[in-house]
């Protein structure tokens, strides 16, 4: 399968090397020049299967430069009992009728992105031997909270690889900043960014365009790639479980074959939703996508009005932290895609990003867009009121990000009138953000940690999961903070080498 980047065609490779080298030279997102259609029959098929043999038959469809037999190894490895607590590797929970919660953080971060970061590692280890690259990879990720933890518990002490992680200084939760932080591992880093996520992803975007940064690595063996969802080895195990939770569904009964169904998803940098278009483009039977944000409501204003990108608005700091993000990275790729692949405006958007703050889009693309997406928000008071009106209706406790996505689904079916099915992305643990949780549920607390975990189990009767029970006696590792200017001299501090 052919591979190119968003912004040039003409920069083209094969599977294994776009997982090597994570971003597209000029700062175009790899991406698969075409998209793969499942057959008739192949929905059905895959309901039979584990979750790990239909991750490895979906990535079959893209990552060619595997083997069958590679990527069913992969995934036994990646989603295999001793790092799931739960037996399907993702849990379907039913709400009400019409309403399905698909829990993606029963992993050993307790965070979504566990179901990328698990099969990540393995994947570029095998690239590296096919790509025949002898150095070391030296992986970089910027975190609104979740990918960082995910990134550094999946890479810490492979072989092969760094793997250095910059946060928002004050814009995580104090149980996401604890497990980066307290990260065991000898080939690990973590260090703070003095602003938000965008500050740090800003910042690392410049270290990927920095040169100097490039041949300091070099000089020590090592080459810069990434673990964001930038990286197509990150993105594309995220497609497997919106196509599961349909076969799922099918298995069970709640839906029939082809019946269309939504996709509701808390969305920040756009990758985890990117996951389900793709799973669309491929033919997963969907009505529409919709497209969930906090009160940094970027993407709102993008899919439901004026089809302008505008990323000069206030940043706020909100109780659904991952998702506090006004540059969302993987809509380059979706551009490409609405556009027919017209990479010549997708690197005009990006420019005029990167220089104006923000860009237009228009014609066929944007109508694409529209006949697909829909997109609302939530305020941090209404995602309080979705946490504990589930919990009273339900018994399912959520997280805050999670509860972003419940309130815009019913906002979204009270303004369409839509009544079909729809799958509800679930992305963290509740106790990854018990202060929040507590509040919501009429329990006010002045400290925000670990130390939470018996309240809020004493309030609801949960325990939090084994991924969280050791932090109450971690060991902190990390604790320096810069601003997103000095982010390539803290690099070259924790890798301990010299420009």
């Amino acid at each position: 399968m052919k591979y190119v980047s968003t912004r040039d065609k003409n920069i083209a490779c094969g599977a294994a090397e776009a997982i090597v080298s994570g971003m597209a030279p000029g700062g175009g997102l790899y991406t698969p020049l075409e998209i793969p259609l499942l057959k008739d029959g192949d929905l059905e098929r895959l309901c039979g299967l584990s979750y790990s043999e239909r991750a490895a038959a979906v990535l079959s469809l893209y990552l060619d430069d595997f083997s069958l037999r590679e990527l069913s190894d992969f995934a036994a490895q990646a989603y295999g009992k001793d790092r799931f607590d739960t037996p399907g590797t993702v849990s379907l929970r039913k709400m009400n009728d019409g309403e399905y919660l698909l829990e993606l953080w029963h992993g050993p971060t307790a965070a979504f992105k566990d179901m990328a970061l698990q099969i990540l590692p393995l994947l570029l280890k095998s690239a590296l031997s096919k790509t025949g690259e002898s150095k070391t990879a030296c992986i970089l990720a910027a975190t609104s909270g979740d990918t960082g933890k995910a990134a550094l518990e999946g890479f810490a002490d492979v072989d092969g690889t760094r793997i250095i992680v910059f946060y928002p200084s004050d814009g995580v939760s104090a149980v996401q900043k604890l497990q980066m932080t307290s990260q065991k591992g000898g080939n690990v880093g973590v260090c703070g960014v003095k602003g938000n996520f965008d500050d740090a992803q800003k910042g690392l975007k410049a270290i990927f365009g920095d040169g100097e940064a490039r041949e300091a690595l070099h000089r020590n063996g090592m080459f810069m790639t990434s673990a964001n969802s930038i990286n197509w080895g990150r993105l594309a195990p995220q497609i497997v479980y919106y196509i599961s939770a349909y076969c799922d569904l099918l298995q069970s009964g709640e839906i029939r074959a082809g019946e269309r169904v939504n996709i509701c998803v808390p969305t920040g940098n756009f990758g985890n939703i990117l996951a389900a278009y793709l799973a669309f483009r491929m033919g997963l039977p969907v009505g529409r996508l919709i497209c969930a944000s906090n009160r940094n409501n970027v993407l709102t204003e993008f899919f439901s009005d004026t089809g302008y990108y505008n990323a000069n608005r206030p940043f706020y700091n909100t109780t659904s932290p991952s998702m506090d993000i006004l540059v969302s990275s993987n809509l380059e790729r979706l551009l490409f895609y609405a556009s027919g692949g017209d990479t010549a405006l997708v690197a005009l958007c990006m420019n005029s990003l990167m220089e104006n703050g923000g860009y237009m889009l228009w014609g066929d693309a944007r109508k694409s867009i529209k006949s697909l997406f829909s997109a609302d928000f939530s305020s941090n008071e209404e995602a309080a009121v979705a946490i504990r009106q589930t919990y009273d209706a339900c018994g399912i406790l959520c997280d805050p990000h999670t509860a972003v996505a419940l309130d815009v689904a019913a906002k979204y079916r009270k303004k369409s009138g839509d009544v079909a099915k729809t799958i509800i992305a679930s992305t963290a643990s509740p106790f990854k953000f018990c202060k929040s949780v507590l509040e919501a549920l009429g329990v006010k607390t002045q400290s925000d940690g670990p130390e939470l975990f018996e309240l809020l189990t004493e309030k609801t009767g949960m325990h939090p999961p084994r991924a969280l029970e050791g932090l109450k006696n971690a060991r902190i590792r990390f604790t320096g903070a810069v601003s997103k200017d000095h982010m390539k001299h803290a690099l070259f501090e924790l890798l301990d080498i010299g420009i």
